[in-house]
């Protein structure tokens, strides 16, 4: 699967929400659409994508990414990818402060492969696209994008809480 489709579908799918949403918009109400839609396809939807590959295709998976095939580790890989898929998923009903733990353990997860994928290039001269691809830039992008989106959410909701008790 392209890896940029899902994060096309949730850019594609935010800017839909953003112009058919009827409530009064404001920053705060555009990017808690946004947030939705990347918690819940970029981190969800895509994880538990990563959860069957690793399970069901893990042999050709494993050869994508530069591992050797048979490791168990694959599927501990697949089932945390599947903790953060249903993390993100369950942040299109589950709000507050679940946002920021989800943000966190996909930024975790995130950052700790690339930091992997970065330590398996430099040791082990690991070029495979699964490995130093686009994946990489997405673990490292898709967290930073989260956690950056998030903050200003969190800044713009205590400034309106702010507002409304003045």
């Amino acid at each position: 699967m392209n890896h940029l489709f899902l994060p096309m579908i949730a850019v594609a799918g935010a800017l839909i929400h953003v112009y058919l949403d009827r409530r009064q918009r404001s920053a705060h109400r555009v990017l808690e659409i946004i947030l939705v839609w990347f918690l819940s396809v970029f981190s969800g939807i895509s994880s538990i994508v990563a959860f069957f590959g690793h399970t069901f295709a893990a042999v050709k998976i494993a050869a994508y990414i530069g591992w050797p095939p048979g490791s168990p580790f694959q599927f501990e890989v697949a089932v945390a990818n599947l903790a953060i898929g249903v993390l993100g998923i369950s942040c299109i009903w589950l709000r507050g402060n679940f946002w920021t733990a989800t943000v966190m353990a996909g930024a975790v997860f995130g950052l700790g492969a690339a930091f992997g994928h970065i330590r398996d290039i430099m040791v082990n001269n690991n070029y495979a696209p699964g490995n130093a691809g686009v994946i990489l830039y997405l673990d490292i992008g898709g967290p930073v994008l989260m956690i950056v989106l998030l903050t200003i959410f969190k800044i713009l909701e205590k400034r309106e809480l702010h507002n409304k008790s003045c």
